[in-house]
């Protein structure tokens, strides 16, 4: 029966090119033999079998061949009269494609495929990256700048008379801020939103939608970390789409300012306890109240740190910054003769 290529991919007969590049996306990277240290072999095998898989119908020749005579079509079993009665593509005759099909090397059309990057280390595959950590990316939500690419006939050598030709020049990126409160920066949140884009119609025609995105922020994400979606923005002819860029922006907060990892916090209290050592009831962005007792003396200018309780720090899952709890000593508007000299007598002269 020969190899079910459709089957392979994990979609339908009349797939088309996005399906295609989407579900090759996805397998290549699942069973690329670098993901799988453990058991490189196997893995090895399934990846040869999608990449081969993803080159013939990628390809409208040899699809087209595939089509109407399975992979003994392709590697020179076409009967004899079908390349002018069957309708086969213009130049391939009765015995198939010229000295039979060869699969092109798997790592050549993974490689092309996704530009030369590799997806699984920092810079590579279009993802999540915070605005000041080490410009490592996380988690495949899309692919890289300059990672789109598409099959076409007369390519690299190698690859069985049909390889890879990448599109022209990618379209700009757009870049969009989306806002967070410091508690769903806290926690980390979903949130969801809708871009317009321009895409081209069959025709060639431009037409306005409304592409959906989620943004997925985890606990700790900082102002200016940044989503990639790759080819989710403008389409234009001859060029692969734009990426979509969304910046996290963070919304004030009317208790807390943060810096970095750490939180910042004024407390207000009266001079009497400023100078009594009070215990401080301080909330917390989880809905937490916090027991401060504060040793000696609040002095204006001194800050109280409270080790492990400011943000989540999101490349060390379980860890915090600080709280640093700052004083606003209220002094009272006046003084009788009688607390003057009791203050007198019990303060210090210097």
């Amino acid at each position: 029966m020969g190899k079910d290529y459709y089957s392979t991919l994990g979609v339908k007969r009349e797939a088309d090119e996005n399906e295609l590049k989407k579900a090759y996306r996805k397998l290549a990277v699942k069973w690329h033999p670098d993901k799988n240290p453990n058991n490189r072999d196997a893995a090895a095998e399934k990846f040869k079998e999608v990449s081969e898989a993803y080159e013939v119908l990628s390809d409208p020749d040899k699809r087209k061949v595939y089509d109407q005579f399975g992979e003994d079509g392709l590697k020179g079993g076409i009967p004899p009269g079908a390349a002018n009665g069957g309708g086969m593509p213009g130049g391939f005759p009765a015995g198939g494609f010229p000295g039979g099909f060869r699969p092109g090397n798997a790592e050549d059309i993974f490689s092309q495929f996704f530009g030369g990057a590799s997806p699984f280390g920092g810079g590579g595959f279009g993802g999540m990256m915070d605005g000041d950590d080490d410009g490592g990316f996380g988690g495949f939500m899309g692919m890289p700048g300059g990672a789109s690419r598409m099959f076409s006939s007369g390519g690299m050598p190698g690859m069985g008379g049909g390889g890879m030709r990448p599109f022209g020049g990618g379209a700009p990126a757009s870049e969009h801020t989306l806002g967070f409160t410091l508690e769903e920066l806290y926690k980390g949140c979903t949130k969801r939103l809708k871009v317009s884009r321009t895409i081209l119609d069959p025709s060639g025609q431009t037409m306005r939608v409304q592409e959906p995105l989620e943004v997925n922020a985890k606990p700790g994400h900082k102002k200016g970390t940044k989503f990639t979606f790759a080819e989710k923005g403008d389409e234009r002819p001859g060029q692969r789409a734009g990426d979509v860029v969304i910046v996290i922006d963070e919304k004030p907060h009317h208790l807390f300012k943060r810096e970095g990892n750490d939180l910042h916090y004024t407390y207000r209290l009266p001079l009497a306890d400023a100078l009594c050592g009070p215990t401080m009831h301080v909330p917390t962005l989880d809905g937490r109240q916090l027991d401060v007792v504060m040793e000696g003396v609040a002095h204006p200018n001194a800050i109280k740190v409270v080790r492990g309780e400011g943000m989540p720090i999101s490349k060390a899952p379980g860890t915090k910054g600080d709280l640093r709890i700052h004083f606003d000593i209220i002094f009272p508007k006046s003084l009788s003769p009688q607390q003057k000299s009791a203050i007198r007598a019990n303060l210090p002269a210097r």
